[in-house]
This record gives structure tokens, C-alpha cells and sequence, in this order.
């Protein structure tokens, strides 16, 4: 199957962070925001987008949410302000998937 698979990081209200995967990150943001997201982020609304990563499929955009999630705090955030030249999405391929 062909099409545009993304890796999604929204920061919330309280200033957590929640990962997830979209076909249409625009739509999966809006629907966060109207409390039709996950229940994580519906008592944590409005929710803000931080930053995607497209993938070529599904798989590899959910491998690289499920090696971001296994970062800790610190981690993602220097990942995500990272000023190298290294686009976010090959960072993420870069992680190790232990």
C-alpha cells in the first residue's frame, strides 16, 4: 500500500508530550482538540502540534513512535530541537530498536 504515513508528537497542556501515528496528521490533531483523540490527551486539551515525521509505511512510521516513546523525557526533547542536518525522520530510523 502506498501513501504517506506519519509519526505524530503533540506537547499538552500541562506540558507533557503524547506520540501517536496518522494517515492525516491536520485531521489527528482536530480531533485531539475536540476530545475525539486518545483519552490520554482529553483531559490534557488543547493539545499543540510539535512536529511529524513522514514514513513510507505504516510499519516504519509506528517502529519509529514505538522507539520514541522508549526515550526518556530529556531524550525526545533534544531529539525534537535537534538543529542537525539530519532530517527528524532519519534521526528516528537512527534510534536503536532495542
Amino acid at each position: 500500500m502506498t501513501g504517506r504515513h506519519y509519526m505524530y508528537v503533540l506537547e499538552c497542556a500541562d506540558g507533557t508530550l503524547y506520540t501517536g501515528y496518522a494517515v492525516d496528521v491536520e485531521r489527528r490533531v482536530a480531533a485531539h482538540n475536540a476530545g475525539r483523540g486518545a483519552k490520554y490527551t482529553r483531559s490534557r486539551l488543547p493539545v499543540t502540534l510539535v512536529a511529524n515525521a513522514e514514513f513510507a509505511s505504516k510499519h516504519d512510521a509506528m517502529s519509529a513512535e514505538y522507539r520514541f516513546k522508549r526515550l526518556t523525557r530529556e531524550e525526545k526533547i533534544r531529539l525534537l530541537s535537534d538543529d542537525c542536518a539530519s532530517s527528524l525522520e532519519q534521526r528516528l530510523r537512527e534510534l536503536s530498536p532495542s
